[in-house]
């Protein structure tokens, strides 16, 4: 069988307790998935030249491309993508080198790019656009390209957003069943 599991310089990704990783994605290198995670169907995701971590109960949907920027004299550190707990990422998503919080819900097809500061308990609406270096503030809607702040959310909204990771969850947990 073909593992979707690819090491890279010596570096294979770690699933945490429970994780699922769908047999059509490919993950490569420094890649850590947390308890509960789940990849579904054609992610592609490279730590190759940074790293890579997904938290709790996150999960990042069907086609998403998930990469990070190398190390260089401008950024010595490089800039690595770090996935918050209860994280749901839409369909067709690109997330590079970007940081996000905790209770985030990513629309279809947005894009998030290097530098990108998402806070917790953000609701990016399909299709937007994170423009290099912005910073999301917590508790807000946030549409467009470039992605600007609409409004708080709702008490429904914040509530709606780990119901989302634990229906993937729920989700997951079906299939590692079959």
């Amino acid at each position: 069988m073909v593992t979707p599991l690819k090491s890279y310089n010596g570096i294979t990704p770690i699933l945490g307790k429970g994780a699922f990783v769908e047999a059509s994605a490919v993950l490569y290198g420094d890649i850590e998935l947390g308890e509960d995670a789940s990849i579904w169907p054609l992610v592609a995701a490279r730590g190759d030249v940074n790293l890579i971590r997904i938290g709790a109960r996150s999960n990042i949907q069907d086609g998403t491309v998930l990469h990070v920027t190398r190390k260089s004299s401008a950024r010595p550190e490089g800039l690595a993508l770090l996935i918050g707990d209860d994280v749901t990422v839409g369909h067709k998503a690109m997330l590079h080198a970007c940081i996000i919080g905790n209770r985030v819900l990513i629309g279809m097809g947005t894009i998030v790019l290097d530098g990108a500061d998402v806070g917790d308990d953000v609701i990016i609406g399909a299709g937007s656009l994170v423009p290099p270096g912005k910073k999301l503030e917590s508790g807000y809607l946030y549409v467009g390209s470039p992605a600007r702040q609409v409004r708080p959310l709702t008490p429904e909204e914040k509530a709606f957003l780990p119901e989302s990771a634990a229906n993937y969850v729920r989700l997951k947990n079906e299939y590692l069943k079959q």
